[in-house]
């Protein structure tokens, strides 16, 4: 295989590991939302491990262009490098946070957490390469919707 392609493929790998460990040992706790009242706008169950599974895919994408483009012009990548693993560390632990521990306005402090790290994220990303830091926005948005759910799961239980 290519450098590039295994680039791609590991990084991807990588980020998919990593999320469906989090889901992994939440597994026998995710009954808690059919359980929990719920916001307007909350999405069935089902929804969460598709749209996770595309923005993985994407992270995991977009880390790999980064450190394409970097080996390629000469840039130094560990700042993004750094900033994709503490973000992705943030994110593996909200599901346990909040499904595990159901520590629910805890949780919703710590996607104010990843919230802020996703922006320096995509803020690292876009000076190196733009369509890295643009292909992060749908992730930064549904960020910003699930502390939307979460804090609202949190007023209301």
């Amino acid at each position: 295989m290519k450098t590039k392609t295994k680039t791609y493929v590991y990084c991807i790998l990588i980020t998919l590991a990593v999320g469906g460990l989090s889901a992994l040992l939440t597994r026998n706790n995710m009954d808690v939302y059919e359980t929990i009242n719920k916001p307007p706008l909350a999405p069935p169950a089902i929804l969460f491990p598709i749209v996770w599974g595309i923005l993985y895919v994407i992270m995991g994408a977009s880390l790999a262009n980064i450190l394409i483009k970097g080996r390629e012009n000469g840039i130094y990548t560990v700042p993004c490098v750094k900033i994709y693993a503490l973000q992705l560390a943030v994110n593996f632990f909200w599901s346990i946070i909040f499904f595990n521990m159901r520590a629910f306005l805890f949780s919703f402090i710590w996607l104010l957490l990843l919230w802020v790290l996703i922006i320096i994220m995509i803020d690292r990303f876009s000076k190196i390469s733009k369509v890295s830091a643009y292909v992060n926005i749908p992730y930064f948005l549904w960020v910003s919707f699930a502390a939307y759910l979460n804090f609202m799961i949190y007023r209301l239980n």
